[in-house]
C-alpha cells in the first residue's frame, strides 16, 4: 500500500497530522509561500535577500519510493536564530506538505523499514536532543527515545523494531558530600589529561566519549554496545540485523593519530542483559576490526547480501596525503578476508557516501571532480565508472531505497539546492520549489569557468562570477575570493556570497588552488608544508588572468576568504600590494602561538613538526613576521569561542596593523565559533564586507559599518 495513499493529503498543524480535503485551505497555501513579494522585474541579489533563502537538505526517499522527506532551513531575522522543519513532497511530483510544525527546530529524517514511520532529532520543549517518530496513519509526533545526555545519531534496524544509537557518556554523578543546590551549581574546574582536548563547538573535552547503543521501539531497552576510552560514530546496520557496523579509532592513545577504522560489533537478541558495575553488559562481545590501513577508513555500507561492506579510505597514507589528498573507495568482506580491495582504482578524485546498488552489483557515491560534484556509480567487477548525476552542477547528497529510486539534492548556479527524485539508470526531475518564488524576482550575475596556466605552467582552473549587468569592453572592480579547507572546491553549485558581490558591481573570482579537491591526489598535496608556494601563485596567477581577458580592472583589485581562505589572503597581502583592500576571516597570522591552543595539534606536528624544534621554519612560515611589507587596507574578523582557528591570531594581526599605523578593523563576534551562525551576525558580516570593499576598492564615500 503506498504511504499516505489510504489517506487525503495531509498537513502538520502543532504536532499533528490532518487530512486535508477539497481545496488547499488558506494556511497551507501560506506555508508553501515563502515572504517575499514578487517584483514586476528582476532586482539585484541584496543582503536582507539572506533571510528569504531557505536551505534545503536531507533528502530521504521512503521505502515504497513514492515520497521524499527532506529539511528546510530558515533564518529568522525577529527570532535571530535558524529554524529547520521537515517537509515531505512526491517523488513524482506534486504539492509539498510540512510534517514538523514552525517553532521548533527538527533534523535527520528517515524513514521506518515499513514506511509506517518517520523518524527525526529534535530538542522540543527544552530538552536534550531525541529521537521523534510520526506514524503515517496520523496522531501526534511521539518522543521515542528519553535519555538523559540527548541522542546525536540514530538508524533503523532493517524490520524497523530496534534502533541503533549515537549516545555520549553522561556526566559524573554529583558528589555526594555536595551540601545544597548551590554546591553542585557552581562552576568546575575543566581538568585535562587528553592530548587532544579542545574541539570547535564543544570546547575543552574530557574523558566522556560517544559510543554505539541498540534501542527496542517496543520495550524502550536501551543496551550499550561498544565502550572504551573511544568516540564510535556511523553506525549501519547488516541487512539481517545481527550486526552493526562503526568507524573508531581505537589506537592506543586515538588522540595522537587519524587511524579510524570500520568495526562490527554483534547485536544481541536480548537488550534485558546484566549489566556490570561498570556499566558493560556481562555478555558484551568486543567489536572486530574489518580494516586496518594507517588512515582515515570511515562511512561504511553494507551489500544487500550482507556479505561486503563498501567504504571510504584515503588514497595515500604519506603525511601529505593524511593531511591533504585525495579519498578513494575500498570493499571489504565481512569475515575480514581476503584483504579490502580498492574501487574505482583509476579514479583520481575525492570520494563520499558510498552506497550498494540494489542488485549488489554496484556502488552510487558522490565525486568532485574539476568544479563539478557528480553521483557516480562503479561496476564491481569491471571497476568502470559512469556518471548518474554529472554536468555543470553541485549533487550535496542523495538517498536510495531497496528498489533504486533516488533522491538527490542538486544545485546549479542559479538554483539553490532543490530535490530531485527519480529511478537508478533513468531520468531525475526535480520535485521541489522551495526558492523558486524568490529567484524569480532576482537577476543573477552570469557564471563562467575559465582554465589558465599557473607560474610553473600547470593548469588550474576559477569560476568567474561577473555583474547582472555585464558588459563586455568594460573592466570592473574585483574580488578574488578564496575557498577554506584547503581539501574543498569551488563548484557550480548557487553561491550566495559570490552573487551578492557580483550584485554589487564586482567580477568575483573563484579560484581552485593547489590544495584543492577534485583535481587528483599530486594537486592536493602540493599545499602541504608550502601554503606560500604553489597556492599563491596559482591565486596571483588568477587575477592575472581576469585581467588580461579585460574583465578585471588591475587598479581595483580586492581579495579575502574565510578560514584557510583568510589564511591564504594573510599570505597574499604579506607578498604584494597591488590589492586595495582585504577581508581575512577566521584566518591564523602567528602558527606557533596556535600549536596548544586550536584542535589541529596532529596536523601541526605531522606537517611542521614541534615548534620548539625548528622556530626557524615556524618563523619563516608565519605572516606575521612579515607584517611590515602589508600595505593594504585589511579588515579582520572572527568567533569569540573559535578553537578551530582562534580568535588570538585576529588580534594579533590587528594589533600588530594598528602599532604599524596601517589601516585596519577587527571585528569579533560574541559567543561565536568558527561558522559564524547568529543570523543577525551573518548579516552584519555581509553589510561589512561590501562595505569595506566599496570604500577601498570601489572608492566609494560612505564609511564602513560601525
Amino acid at each position: 500500500m503506498p504511504i499516505f495513499r489510504r489517506f487525503a493529503p495531509i498537513l502538520l498543524v502543532g504536532a499533528v497530522w490532518l487530512p486535508l480535503t477539497g481545496a488547499p485551505t488558506a494556511l497551507h497555501a501560506a506555508l508553501q509561500q515563502e515572504p517575499q513579494a514578487q517584483a514586476a522585474q528582476p532586482r539585484p541579489l541584496a543582503v536582507q535577500d539572506l533571510f528569504a533563502l531557505r536551505r534545503v537538505g536531507s533528502p530521504a526517499i521512503s521505502p515504497d519510493g513514492e515520497w521524499v522527506a527532506y529539511t528546510v532551513t530558515t533564518l529568522l531575522e525577529k527570532r535571530d536564530r535558524s529554524e529547520t522543519r521537515i517537509w515531505m513532497a512526491p517523488a513524482a511530483g506534486g504539492e509539498a506538505l510540512p510534517l514538523t510544525a514552525e517553532g521548533v527546530s527538527s533534523s535527520s529524517p528517515q524513514w521506518s523499514p515499513d514506511g509506517r514511520w518517520l523518524g527525526f532529532l529534535s530538542s522540543r520543549n527544552g530538552g536534550e536532543t531525541q529521537v521523534w517518530v510520526l506514524d503515517r496513519r496520523g496522531g501526534e509526533a511521539q518522543k521515542l527515545t528519553d535519555v538523559k545526555q540527548g541522542v546525536s545519531g540514530f538508524e533503523w534496524s532493517p524490520d524497523g523494531k530496534r534502533l541503533a544509537l549515537l549516545i555520549r557518556d553522561p556526566e559524573e554523578q554529583e558528589k555526594a558530600s555536595a551540601d545544597s543546590a548551590a554546591d553542585r551549581d557552581r562552576p568546575k574546574p575543566w581538568v585535562i589529561d587528553r592530548i587532544q582536548f579542545k574541539r570547535d563547538g564543544q570546547g575543552y573535552l574530557d574523558r566522556r566519549r560517544t559510543h554505539v547503543y541498540v534501542f527496542d521501539v517496543a520495550t524502550r531497552a536501551l543496551r550499550q554496545l561498544t565502550f572504551g576510552d573511544y568516540d564510535d560514530s556511523s553506525p549501519v546496520w547488516s541487512p539481517d540485523g545481527r550486526w552493526i557496523a562503526f568507524v573508531s579509532n581505537r589506537d592506543a592513545d586515538p588522540d595522537t593519530t587519524v587511524n579510524t577504522d570500520v568495526w562490527v560489533v554483534p547485536v544481541p537478541e536480548n537488550l534485558d542483559s546484566a549489566q556490570s558495575a561498570g556499566g558493560e553488559a556481562n555478555d558484551a562481545v568486543a567489536p572486530r576490526r574489518l580494516t586496518g590501513a594507517p588512515s582515515s577508513d570511515r562511512s561504511p555500507a553494507w551489500s544487500p547480501d550482507g556479505r561486503w561492506i563498501v567504504y571510504v579510505t584515503d588514497a595515500s597514507t604519506t603525511p601529505a596525503g593524511l593531511s591533504y589528498g585525495t579519498t578513494a573507495l575500498a570493499v571489504v568482506n565481512l569475515e575480514g578476508e581476503p584483504k579490502p580491495r580498492p574501487l574505482a582504482r583509476a579514479l583520481d578524485r575525492s570520494v563520499s557516501s558510498p552506497s550498494f546498488t540494489p542488485d549488489g552489483r554496484g556502488v552510487l557515491f558522490l565525486v568532485s571532480d574539476e568544479g563539478e560534484r557528480a553521483l557516480a556509480r562503479v561496476d564491481i567487477e569491471t571497476d568502470e565508472v559512469t556518471r548518474v548525476i554529472g554536468g555543470e552542477k553541485s549533487v550535496a547528497s542523495y538517498d536510495m531505497n531497496a528498489h533504486g529510486a533516488i533522491a538527490a539534492l542538486v544545485s546549479e548556479p542559479h538554483l539553490p539546492g532543490e530535490v530531485f527524485a527519480g529511478r537508478l539508470g533513468g531520468e531525475l526531475r526535480r520535485i521541489t520549489t522551495v526558492n523558486d518564488s524568490l529567484m524569480a524576482t532576482l537577476r543573477l550575475g552570469g557564471v563562467e569557468k575559465t582554465r589558465f596556466r599557473s607560474k610553473d605552467g600547470t593548469q588550474v582552473d576559477a569560476f568567474i562570477v561577473k555583474p547582472p549587468d555585464f558588459q563586455p569592453g568594460v573592466r570592473y572592480p574585483t574580488i578574488l575570493w578564496i575557498h577554506g579547507g584547503p581539501t574543498s572546491q569551488h563548484d557550480w553549485g548557487f553561491d550566495f556570497t559570490a552573487q551578492l558581490f557580483a550584485a554589487n558591481g564586482y567580477v568575483v573570482v573563484l579560484t581552485n588552488y593547489r590544495g584543492s579537491d577534485g583535481y587528483g591526489s599530486a594537486f592536493a598535496e602540493a599545499v602541504f608544508r608550502r601554503w606560500d608556494g604553489k597556492p599563491l601563485e596559482d591565486l596571483l596567477a588568477a587575477v592575472d588572468h581576469v585581467i588580461a581577458m579585460g574583465i578585471a580592472d588591475p587598479d581595483r583589485l580586492g581579495v579575502g576568504g574565510w578560514s584557510f581562505g583568510g589564511i591564504m589572503t594573510n599570505i597574499i597581502i604579506t607578498n604584494t600590494t597591488r590589492f586595495k583592500a582585504a577581508m581575512t576571516g577566521a584566518s591564523e597570522v602567528l602558527y606557533a602561538s596556535n600549536y596548544g591552543h586550536d584542535h589541529y595539534q596532529w596536523l601541526w606536528e605531522t606537517e611542521y613538526g614541534f615548534p620548539w624544534r625548528d622556530p626557524r621554519l615556524w618563523e619563516r612560515i608565519s605572516p606575521f613576521y612579515k607584517l611590515e611589507r602589508i600595505r593594504t587596507p585589511t579588515l579582520i574578523m572572527g568567533g569569540e569561542k573559535d578553537w578551530n582557528v582562534p580568535i588570538i591570531n585576529s588580534e594579533q594581526l590587528y594589533q600588530g596593523l594598528r602599532r604599524l599605523g596601517r589601516t585596519t578593523q577587527l571585528v569579533v563576534y560574541p559567543g561565536e565559533a568558527h561558522g559564524i551562525r547568529r543570523p543577525s551576525f551573518q548579516k552584519d558580516r555581509y553589510e561589512r564586507w561590501l562595505a569595506w570593499f566599496g570604500k577601498y576598492v570601489k572608492g566609494e564615500t560612505a564609511a564602513a559599518t560601525q
